[in-house]
């Protein structure tokens, strides 16, 4: 799997000229769907699927600053799965240097927002993502 590369954007800092806090978590929303993306199911086909992925929690330690222009390299790694819940790790990097580590909760639902087994209602994804565990 290839690893995300975001790099910071002006607006994304505060007033001290460092990373606001909050943006950890939409990058690592962005690294989930490269990832999906890279294993043939972005969330625009997996939603075309009526199926949807909220954000049941998610946890985010950061470790270090950065600052506007710096390239995070950021690695989301599916560490859970049992068909309905799954739990994706992130590791932020810059320079070789853990910058944050994170994980976010996740499960499946249909259109009418009740919980589905991935196995019954999207068997490829379902595989894909049992080979995705690390």
């Amino acid at each position: 799997m290839k690893a995300y590369i975001h790099k910071v954007k002006y607006y994304e800092t505060d007033k001290m000229g460092i990373t606001h806090h909050s943006n950890y978590v939409r990058w690592m929303e962005e690294a989930r769907i490269d990832m999906l993306d890279q294993i043939g199911f972005g969330f625009k086909k997996v939603e075309e699927l009526g199926i949807g992925s909220p954000v049941l929690g998610y946890e985010c330690d950061i470790k270090r600053s950065t600052t506007f222009d710096d390239e995070v390299e950021i690695i989301a790694t599916c560490k859970e799965y049992d068909g309905v819940k799954f739990i994706i790790e992130y590791a932020m990097n810059m320079n070789g240097k853990i910058i944050a580590t994170g994980k976010t909760r996740h499960c499946f639902i249909n259109s009418s927002g009740r919980p589905v087994r991935l196995p019954k209602v999207c068997p490829e994804l379902d595989e894909k993502l049992k080979a995705e565990i690390k």
